[in-house]
């Protein structure tokens, strides 16, 4: 069953290029990013593993962990991180997932739950699916999922872009607008009424609408 907003991440135990883990146990109190794909050796998914190595630091100043995961075998993860240092510069330096029994693909409704059989076999296009992007909050509940073609290269600025409004959410009553960035203005959020937004925000706000309440984003 697919997964929704606001589920619980499913638990699991996995072998990862970084030993056995427990995936809640790993998580800790810290935002998670796991981010899958369909195969190993596969061309986009190589310059995705390679330019999220490079911006990891990035990801390490949120608190924000890092986990990939691939259907094929760790040993073959291992062979493919040469492959990405040499052609992007940058070899995965966080864990990635072995799912050869593809049990974690199917446990985040990935892959449908009657898939039989292992990753031996199945080609990128038999697992074309497992392309997605699970952000974790603290909570362990599912903060942003997106899901990608094929053919399509993931964007991880947007990532982070997310993840940077999701925390301010997280700890101020507000929301951000499109196309939003760090240090831009934000919306009061629709569930702040005007009086409880006058003590929080004393100096007023600019409303070209009465719903559309915009302030400086809070510190």
């Amino acid at each position: 069953m697919a997964l929704s907003l606001g589920d619980t991440a499913p638990d699991f135990e996995a072998e990862t290029t970084q030993g056995r883990i427990r995936f809640h146990e790993w998580l800790g109190d810290s935002w998670g990013v796991l981010f899958s794909h369909p195969k190993d050796f596969t061309p986009v998914c190589t310059t995705e593993l390679g330019y999220m190595a490079k911006i990891k630091p990035e990801f390490d100043k949120r608190g924000v962990k890092i986990i990939g995961l691939s259907v094929d075998p760790i040993d073959h993860h291992a062979k493919w991180a040469e492959d990405i240092k040499d052609t992007q510069g940058f070899a995965p330096n966080f864990p990635m997932i072995g799912d050869p029994t593809l049990a974690i693909s199917k446990l985040y409704g990935m892959l449908p739950a009657s898939t039989s059989g292992s990753a031996d076999g199945r080609t990128p296009a038999d697992n074309q699916t497992v392309r997605n992007v699970f952000v974790i909050g603290p909570d362990k509940k599912v903060k942003l999922i997106l899901v990608y073609p094929m053919t399509t290269g993931r964007n991880f600025d947007e990532v982070l872009r997310v993840i940077d409004s999701l925390q301010l959410t997280a700890k101020h009553r507000v929301a951000t607008p499109a196309n939003w960035k760090q240090g831009e203005d934000v919306i009061i959020a629709g569930s702040v009424t005007d009086e409880e937004a006058k003590k929080i925000y004393p100096k007023g706000w600019k409303a070209p609408r009465p719903y559309i309440r915009i302030v400086p984003q809070p510190r």
